[in-house]
């Protein structure tokens, strides 16, 4: 059984993706935790309720629309952390690069409060708590971000995997995920999830085309057929998920073309040139390779590029590009060798500037009114939505202009509600072509077309935090308090999973040892708080005890019994909170402080010079430059004042030198001073100051999202062949188009029609696989006769025997039967007698066929028809490994070749078959012969022969 259910971004031009998979046995799979720049928390409401049967996450890609969700899950959503997640590194890497830099540039990441929780506290704050709105929760800090994402547990492409399940959840009974390439980003991932007959790809957001960084989807075998063929693990699966949203048509080196070409069209005139990038993924094909037509076109005197100045503005990209220097075996191979020609790495950048401060971005904007320049300049930012990060600071300050020109590289997308982000909105600018259109004409003859802001009216909204006050703090306080009760409750009064203090410690989420009554029980409860509230929100925030339940005994004073009759699971027991010890992967952490000599507590507790600061004390890290500088300060023992004068003079004349440095390298940028407020770091909510400007700049789209077109999807569905399709992850119109043309494509191989699905948000699918399967009855001979054996957790057999319909099997009886019929008509001569006729017609349809052994003078004839069946996959690497253990010399040649003792050969072809070749080499002693049979001993020990009954 197969069923799916898309939670986001179907049939919608929302490009946030998030599904859920189920399996045979209540197995389910999240695939992907996406978002959209609204940070809607009501758009995560149906995962919140699903969290407590999941089984395992998996990730596809490191961007918003596939991954910003993840952290506010991990710390909003109780029982989440414990749930197994699986993704590449590059995601994982870059996954937490993507989430620092978003909680970091908008509080709206932290998202608000529900204003349904909030009205519960209506009984106790009747005025404010109807007027209290956009309470902001906690915002995670950079270590919970890091924590978080080192849950992941990291896979390599082609690594068959079987996970573990989460600890509530049913057996996976052999589930086997496997991650291949997806293109589009670094460590972009196609998952292939195999569970019984199932085999399901989930393929959304991938790319078939080489990129300058990123290497073409895995689905073509490059080395059987110029890669006319894919690959068989990806072949003919029971259901494959596609996204349906592509890009346009056109190819790599025309979409580099022209963006280069926009580039200098508008840098020649002294203008600037605003991309809107994400922060993280698709930011690496940009930034690589602006950096190197830079560097191609800067050389030569009187070029275009060579005076304009080229930034990338993020406030994590040192960070991102960190990530992606240690990745390169990630990437396509022209990266590699480019890495292995040259000194430098690809993302040792010479002409690209990195901005991490919005001091940074200030000043920049200001050199052109300050200093009269006229020099062109181009300039990254994050975020693509134009939503938060750099890219809308620099949208204010640009805007006026119209020699400015903004590129936007990817088709923006619309919130469920039908707000428009400031890109969304440019992009229906460029789309419509209201205030006119300049078109120029490159050196290659094309021509340009960039479309006219017009002077339009252009909102901006900049979120912001406000620390709380009177009531509306007093409301969040006992908001809060109500949140650790009901946690609290639920989770046997043990330690809360809420963190929205700073006293809760790490462990606390692992506090609670539920056995498998009580996980069942709580499926059935609601988990989160917006469900739990009308239990508890009543009577000034107090709750009963009948919410409470047996831990009455343990929070209530003077309650010293409760009435556990006709209790199940935990009611039945004496609540007990155990708090488990904090363990690493070491084992039981270690207390520094607990270790310290007598001196050195003398030492910390005194209030002399000699008092240590707080990051020398044991425990604590320490930067590099910090150790030489305390080395040499006033704790330095064993020297005299001179001698202490002398060194700080070397140190000073030491960053006197680096700080030199530092200014021929690098400008005045890097001398500003950030003057950013400081936002409240308390209880707080959310607010938005809106702005309108006129929009005088250009406009101009080039697609460099890095995705399929219709054109690829047109020639690798009908190649890749599944049973069931499953389209999701664009527009409705697009969507029902390819739905219709797969169809087409699709019935022309068979007769029978694919089924092609495409559901709607939160509408449940079935695409479990076609299997006809028919009831018989074994005879005793045939079964005394049958040999099982197992194959992967499977018991199979292959049988030959002769089928009697139910009719004549009634006839003519086997002698077993016959007896044991007769005795029963025996035992029961009243209800044969009461009824005849009743009991004939209620046997009619439980009369089952009978399959017995095959007739004597039929054995000649079947023989020859009932051919042994292999079942099993032969992997080389395993034979390799056998034969070497048996003595055999076994080593790897060329493309999926394996040589042993230098004689026989062992290829497995495409469609799974497995070759052998013995080189007629004059060898003495027949040890040629002996290395064949051994070879082929090898694999038929590595597979089950199954023969015929």
């Amino acid at each position: 059984m197969f069923t799916f259910c898309p939670l986001q971004g179907a049939l919608s031009e929302s490009t946030a993706s998030q599904s859920l998979l189920e399996l045979d046995g209540g197995v389910k799979v999240l695939v992907d935790l996406g978002w959209d720049e609204s940070f809607d928390v009501n758009k995560l409401a149906e995962l919140e309720k699903q969290v407590p049967t999941l089984s395992l996450i998996l990730l596809t890609h490191a961007t918003v629309s596939h991954l910003a969700a993840y952290v506010h899950c991990c710390k909003n959503f109780p029982l989440f952390t414990r749930v197994p997640a699986y993704a590449t590194r590059p995601v994982i890497d870059l996954g937490r690069s993507l989430t620092q830099d978003l909680y970091s540039s908008t509080p709206a990441a932290c998202t608000t409060i529900s204003q349904s929780s909030l009205s519960e506290l209506a009984y106790a704050y009747s005025q404010t708590a109807s007027t209290a709105q956009n309470l902001l929760l906690q915002s995670p800090t950079p270590s919970d971000i890091a924590r978080y994402f080192s849950l992941i547990q990291p896979l390599k492409y082609s690594q068959p995997h079987q996970p573990l399940p989460s600890p509530f959840s049913p057996p996976l009974n052999g589930l086997t995920i496997t991650a291949y390439n997806a293109g589009h980003t670094l460590g972009g991932t196609i998952w292939h999830i195999q569970h019984g007959l199932e085999s399901i790809v989930y393929a959304v957001d991938w790319n078939q085309a080489r990129e300058n960084v990123f290497a073409g989807a895995a689905w073509l075998d490059g080395a059987a057929g110029g890669g006319a063929e894919v690959i068989e693990q990806l072949r003919k699966p029971t259901a494959l998920i596609c996204s349906s949203r592509g890009a346009q048509a056109g190819g790599r080196v025309k979409r580099d073309e022209s963006l280069i070409d926009m580039i200098k069209a508008c840098v020649s005139k002294g203008g600037t040139v605003l991309i809107p990038v994400d922060s993280s993924a698709r930011v690496l094909e940009m930034a690589y390779f602006l950096e190197h037509a830079w560097r191609q076109d800067a050389s030569p005197k009187g070029s275009t590029l060579r005076s304009a100045k080229l930034y990338l503005a993020g406030r994590n990209m040192s960070s991102t590009m960190r990530y992606a220097r240690s990745m390169l075996e990630w990437m396509d191979n022209n990266i590699v060798q480019e890495f292995e020609a040259k000194e430098a790495g690809p993302f040792d950048f010479k002409h690209l500037r990195l901005l991490e401060r919005r001091a940074q971005i200030a000043k920049l904007l200001s050199r052109v009114g300050d200093h009269g320049e006229s020099k062109g300049r181009v300039i990254l930012a994050s975020d693509m939505s134009m939503e938060w990060g750099f890219s809308k600071d620099l949208i204010k300050g640009l805007a006026s202009d119209s020699k400015n020109l903004v590129i936007l590289t990817d088709r923006p997308s619309v919130a469920k509600d039908g707000s428009e982000s400031v890109a969304r909105t440019l992009w229906e600018w460029w789309k419509e072509k209201r205030d006119g259109v300049s078109v120029e004409q490159t050196a290659g003859g094309d021509q340009l077309e960039t479309v006219y802001g017009g002077g339009r009216e252009l909102q901006l909204r900049q979120a912001a935090r406000q620390a709380l006050e009177g009531d509306e703090l007093a409301v969040y306080q006992q908001w809060l308090v109500t949140q650790r009760q009901l946690q609290a409750t639920q989770h046997a009064g043990g330690a809360t999973a809420l963190e929205a203090s700073a006293d809760v410690d790490d462990a606390s989420s692992d506090s609670s040892s539920d056995s498998e009554d009580e996980d069942g029980q709580q499926q059935g409860k609601a988990l989160t708080v917006s469900a739990t509230m009308g239990q508890a929100g009543r009577k000034n925030v107090v709750l009963k005890d009948e919410d409470l339940g047996i831990n009455v005994l343990i929070k209530k004073k003077g309650v010293y019994d409760f009435d556990s009759r006709g209790k199940r699971g935990r009611e039945r027991c004496f609540p007990l909170a155990v708090r488990r010890k904090r363990n690493d992967d070491f084992g039981e952490l270690i207390r520094p402080e607990d270790y310290l000599r007598a001196e050195e507590k003398d030492e910390d507790n005194a209030d002399g010079g000699n008092v240590a600061a707080e990051d020398d004390k044991l425990g604590k890290k320490r930067k590099w430059g910090d150790v030489a500088k305390r080395a040499s300060g006033p704790r330095r023992r064993g020297q005299g004042g001179k001698a202490q004068a002398a060194a700080e003079a070397v140190d000073g004349a030491a960053a006197a030198a680096a700080s030199a440095a530092e200014a021929v390298e690098h400008d005045e940028l890097d001398a500003v001073e950030d003057t950013e407020p400081e936002e409240p770091t308390g209880p707080s909510k959310l607010v938005y100051n809106s702005e309108t400007i006129a929009a005088n700049l250009r406009i101009a789209f080039v697609d460099f999202s890095g995705l399929h077109d219709r054109r690829s999807l047109d020639m690798l569905i009908p190649l890749i062949q599944p049973r069931k399709l499953i389209l999701v992850g664009g527009s409705r119109d697009e969507t029902m188009a390819l739905a219709a043309d797969c169809r087409a494509a699709l019935a022309k191989d068979g007769d029978k029609a694919v089924d092609v699905f495409t559901p709607e948000v939160g509408v449940w699918v079935d695409a479990s696989v076609d299997t006809n399967a028919w009831v018989v009855k074994l005879a005793d001979p045939l079964v005394k006769k049958i040999k099982w054996q197992n194959v992967r957790g499977f018991s199979i057999v292959t049988i030959s025997g002769q089928l009697h319909a139910a009719a004549g099997a009634s006839e003519a009886p086997p002698a077993d039967e016959d007896e044991s019929r007769a005795k029963r008509q025996k035992t029961e001569p009243s209800s044969a007698a009461l009824a005849p006729t009743s009991l004939a017609s209620s046997a009619a349809p439980s009369a089952l066929p009978v399959l017995d052994v095959v007739p004597v003078n039929l054995l000649s004839a079947t023989r020859t028809a009932a051919q042994p069946l292999h079942v099993g996959d032969l992997r080389l690497a395993d034979l390799r490994r056998a034969m070497q253990g048996a003595g055999h010399g076994a080593e790897f040649r060329g493309e999926g070749m394996l040589v042993v003792d230098g004689s026989v050969v062992v290829r497995k072809t495409t469609e799974g078959r497995v070759e052998v070749e013995s080189v007629g080499l004059p060898v003495a002693g027949g040890a040629r012969r002996n290395t064949v049979y051994a070879v082929k001993r090898a694999i038929y020990e590595g597979l089950a022969v199954v023969a015929g009954a």
